[in-house]
């Protein structure tokens, strides 16, 4: 997240005019609470606030299932006047403290947040769902070969499957498999994600 970063002296004094200013801010957040701070500011305060989390699926015994967390782990973004909420804001339920860098506390530009809401939609939810592509490494979610991982080596739109290559007892084996029983080995957070959800 961005509280790494050093800013600029523009942007401290961008920051010191404007926490009269209703401005978006960062918020961090205690672990797997970031949908609870936000509804907590909300509720107690009126304070708009955008908590984006990420859907994706992940191999189970069940099969792949779909999941849903926080696309920012412990990070939510809340638009308030600084100088008169920053106190109660930061005390809310759910909420550890504003980022700050250094002593500073520096609103995030209205674009930003305008950007996110462009990808993540009325539900603030980003759908990772990249498709299959030749080349992709992937494992096979059922059947006989079930928990292997496998490298797609060809696409068949027309029947909905895909075939893919993979060791097996010592040995390279080319099989077709349903594309619907098949997930990308690569973690949502390790892939390469939008811009826009990229802070």
């Amino acid at each position: 997240m961005a509280d790494r970063e050093r800013p600029s002296n523009t942007m401290m004094m961008q920051s010191e005019e404007s926490t009269a200013a209703l401005s978006w801010f960062c918020l961090r957040t205690a672990p797997k609470h970031e949908h609870l701070a936000a509804k907590s500011l909300f509720a107690l305060m009126g304070v708009e606030t955008l908590a984006p989390r990420m859907r994706f699926q992940k191999a189970t015994k069940r099969g792949p299932v779909w999941f849903v967390e926080a696309l920012f782990p412990s990070y939510i973004f809340a638009r308030f006047k600084y100088a008169e909420m920053h106190r109660q804001v930061q005390h809310a339920p759910g909420v550890s403290t504003i980022v700050r860098f250094g002593t500073h506390v520096i609103p995030l530009p209205d674009s930003t947040i305008e950007g996110l809401r462009s990808v993540l939609g009325e539900e603030s939810v980003f759908v990772f769902d990249p498709g299959l592509k030749i080349g992709d490494t992937v494992q096979i979610t059922s059947g006989a070969f079930r928990g292997l991982e496998a490298v797609i080596t060809q696409l068949l739109p027309a029947k909905e499957r895909v075939k893919v290559l993979f060791e097996f007892l010592g040995r390279q084996t080319e099989v077709e498999v349903d594309s619907q029983k098949v997930l990308h080995v690569t973690p949502p957070r390790e892939a390469t994600l939008p811009a826009a959800v990229r802070i």
